[in-house]
């Protein structure tokens, strides 16, 4: 039987315990926010990620009071490393990457992945672009690690992991129109007029791994509402055991769109967590996430 593991990146945003028990190896992305660990202000600004982490609540609660964090995609150099120790270790590996339309991540651990085949003749690294984004592309680890488990091979592992991912949808609203304005989703305008009267957009990642506008609503309730509506429209037959939720500290509406999920489909398992810095920089707090297996994303 193969020897093989999977690893990904911080955007993903499962649990660490999972990461942890089923030995996944998780690649840095970096960000900037002018704060300490303790939530003081720092003039000059402090780069997290890797060994040096922000609590998200310290993160966004940064964000809420006025604080522009930067991001950075992974670094090369830290890539070969994790991939170098694995190899030495005697694994294969099947590296699985933030959406190159969003990030250099995936490009970054394809230079990493070929210059460590090239040092150790044999050995097999092959880089997914998961084309998406925080627990979509959770998502698609955690399916292709409960693949694995099944006994099947890494090639056979590879293929399924490639034939599913865009069938992993993300659907997601945000609180604050002013973040997307930022990343340039939304004009200036649109975020003063759309905040003004409580519109709530409603985007998705699509098939080429881009955040898209989908739709509206007006008011908080109704958008997560609308979330699991098209959830339960687009979902077919597909085995969603498992669905996942992501959030920017907001976790009482996160739970509330648990409960309509388990309330419409009777889905039991749903993995909540927070939305990672170098995402969140981007969507705010507030953010609430929501990821499952469709017919289409």
């Amino acid at each position: 039987m193969d020897k093989f593991i999977i690893s990904t990146d911080t955007t993903c945003d499962l649990p660490l315990d999972y990461c942890q028990t089923n030995n996944i190896d998780i690649h840095a992305l970096y960000y900037k926010i002018n704060v300490d660990s303790q939530g003081a202000a720092s003039e000059e600004g402090i780069v997290y990620g890797g060994d040096s982490q922000l609590e998200p609540k310290v993160f966004y609660s940064a964000m809420r009071s006025g604080s522009m964090p930067t991001t950075m995609a992974s670094n090369p150099e830290d890539s070969k490393d994790i991939f170098r120790k694995r190899v030495k270790e005697g694994y294969d590996i099947i590296h699985i990457a933030f959406s190159s339309a969003l990030s250099s991540s995936f490009q970054n651990a394809s230079i990493a992945a070929s210059e460590i085949t090239e040092e150790f003749p044999g050995s097999r690294i092959t880089v997914i672009d998961s084309l998406a984004a925080s627990m979509g592309e959770g998502l698609l680890v955690y399916k292709a690690v409960s693949f694995m488990k099944e006994g099947h091979t890494y090639d056979e592992t590879v293929n399924y992991i490639e034939s599913i991912k865009l069938n992993i949808s993300h659907q997601f609203t945000v609180d604050d129109l002013f973040h997307l304005h930022r990343g340039g989703r939304v004009s200036r305008a649109t975020a003063i007029i759309g905040t003004l009267v409580g519109i709530k957009p409603l985007l998705h990642v699509d098939n080429d791994g881009r955040l898209i506008s989908i739709g509206k609503t007006r008011g908080r309730r109704k958008s997560l509402s609308a979330l699991v509506d098209k959830m339960t429209a687009t979902m077919g037959g597909h085995n969603n055991d498992t669905v996942m939720i992501s959030h920017g500290d907001s976790l009482e509406d996160a739970e509330y769109v648990a409960s309509l999920i388990r309330e419409k489909t009777g889905i039991k398992n749903i993995i909540i967590n927070y939305v990672c810095p170098t995402i969140g920089a981007h969507s705010g707090p507030g953010t609430i996430a929501l990821f499952f297996e469709a017919d289409k994303r």
